[in-house]
């Protein structure tokens, strides 16, 4: 992300004294193919929900803890606590209106190692303690089938900037949970959380597109993404009472992209 950043820097100082006689930007008629990677930094949402529930008797977790109950104190987690910074990489193909517009669908995948994090604490009365709870959650990946418009500024010839928006949909895999009370010799493996399922998506995006040739021009591009609620999975949390922490699983990021782009 670090290299992303630096590039960035280095694309916007370029765009303040390129004066290319090549093309850049759409034509109209003009179809084109960008290949795209980088980084996807997540800044809102949660991961789950917040919740206390009592535990009448901890047994069925571990066995030695017969008859004794808790409190579980489950604390909301966001996306930015639990993962890193996702890599993304995907396919945009635009076909030109105007030399100031072009319509583009985009196909690309989001991809985010499993995380870990203390996600809140058990009460136990008879001993008067609070005891850690950790969580651990599998990978983030996603993939994304989007279409927008593109608009850009200043005349065709020279580094040009450019707004867009998009709406689509995002089909995010399936993400298990393994919940650890280690004080307590309790673990709960690879408890399901949330369900494969597509979600609406959109973002806005703002961007550079800088001729390297008549046919070629390189991109750096940043901006918003929103992915929608996931689809909950209570089969193994819900009879401890913690149904309603997986009715979330929205997510807003600002994604740094690099691209190249071939005209048509």
């Amino acid at each position: 992300m670090e290299m992303l950043m630096k590039a960035m820097t280095i694309l916007a100082s370029a765009c303040l004294v390129c004066g290319s006689a090549q093309a850049a930007g759409p034509e109209p008629g003009r179809f084109s193919l960008t290949l795209l990677g980088g980084g996807d930094i997540p800044i809102s949402g949660d991961v789950h929900d917040g919740a206390t529930v009592d535990v009448p008797d901890l047994g069925p977790l571990n066995p030695a803890l017969a008859g004794v109950d808790a409190q579980l104190r489950i604390g909301s987690r966001t996306h930015e606590r639990i993962y890193d910074v996702a890599s993304t990489y995907g396919l945009r193909m635009a076909w030109g209106m105007s030399d100031r517009m072009e319509v583009f669908g985009e196909l690309r995948e989001t991809h985010a190692s499993a995380g870990s994090v203390q996600v809140g604490e058990a009460y136990v009365p008879a001993l008067d303690v609070a005891l850690p709870v950790y969580g651990r959650f599998s990978s983030y990946q996603a993939w994304s089938a989007e279409v927008g418009v593109r608009w850009y500024f200043m005349d065709p010839g020279f580094a040009r900037p450019y707004v867009a928006a998009r709406l689509g949909g995002t089909e995010t895999d399936d993400i298990d949970a393994t919940f650890q009370i280690p004080d307590a010799d309790i673990l709960i493996p690879n408890a399901p959380f949330y369900e494969k399922k597509w979600a609406l998506s959109a973002g806005f995006d703002v961007g550079v597109n800088i001729p390297l040739s008549e046919r070629a021009s390189f991109i750096a591009e940043t901006g918003v993404r929103y992915v929608d609620d996931l689809e909950g999975d209570d089969s193994a949390i819900g009879p401890l009472g913690l149904s309603r922490i997986n009715d979330t699983g929205r997510r807003v990021s600002v994604p740094v992209t690099l691209a190249l782009r071939w005209d048509f």
